[in-house]
C-alpha cells in the first residue's frame, strides 16, 4: 500500500509540473498573441516577422505541452480518478479539433512573406484565438478535475 500511496503522490506532483508548464506556455502564447493583433499588417517590417515566428514557436510549444504531457497521460490510461476521466472523454475531440486548427495555421504562416501576412494574417489570427478560447475554456475544465477531489475508478484499484 505504501507503494501505491508514493506512486500516486509521485503522479500527482508530475501531473502538477505538467499543468504549470503548459500554463507558462499559454501565458506566453497568449501575451505575443495579443502584441500580433496591434500590428499594422499594411507596413511589415523584420520586427514583426519575427514576432510571428516566435508566436509559432511558443503555438507549438503550448499544444505539444498539451498533448504530450496531459492528454498523453490520459491515453495512455494512466490516470485513475473518474473524475478526471470523464472529463478528458468529454472534452478531448473538441481539443483535438483546436490542435488541428493551430497546427494547420503554425503551418499556413510558418514561411509566409509579406504578401501572405498581408492579406491573411489578421482574420486567420481572429480565428486561431477564437478557437484558442475554445482550447483554453476546456483545458480549465480538465485542470480543475485533475487538481480538485481524488475519487478513483473502482477498476483503478486493482491495477498496479
Amino acid at each position: 500500500m505504501n507503494k501505491t500511496i508514493n506512486h500516486s503522490t509521485d503522479a500527482r506532483v508530475t501531473t502538477r509540473k505538467l499543468i504549470d508548464d503548459m500554463l507558462k506556455q499559454r501565458q506566453q502564447m497568449l501575451v505575443l498573441l495579443w502584441e500580433l493583433t496591434k500590428v499594422d499588417w499594411h507596413h511589415i517590417d523584420d520586427a514583426a516577422k519575427e514576432m510571428v515566428d516566435e508566436f509559432l514557436t511558443i503555438l507549438v510549444d503550448y499544444i505539444a505541452a498539451g498533448h504530450f504531457g496531459l492528454y498523453q497521460r490520459l491515453s495512455e490510461g494512466n490516470e485513475r480518478r473518474s473524475r478526471v476521466v470523464d472529463t478528458a472523454k468529454g472534452i478531448y475531440d473538441q481539443i483535438a479539433s483546436t490542435t488541428e486548427s493551430a497546427v494547420s495555421f503554425g503551418e499556413r504562416f510558418e514561411k509566409a512573406d509579406e504578401e501572405a501576412l498581408n492579406k491573411h494574417l489578421a482574420a486567420e489570427l481572429s480565428q486561431l484565438a477564437e478557437n484558442l478560447t475554445t482550447r483554453i475554456e476546456l483545458e480549465d475544465q480538465l485542470i480543475a478535475a485533475m487538481v480538485g477531489g481524488s475519487e478513483e475508478r473502482p477498476d483503478a484499484r486493482t491495477k498496479h
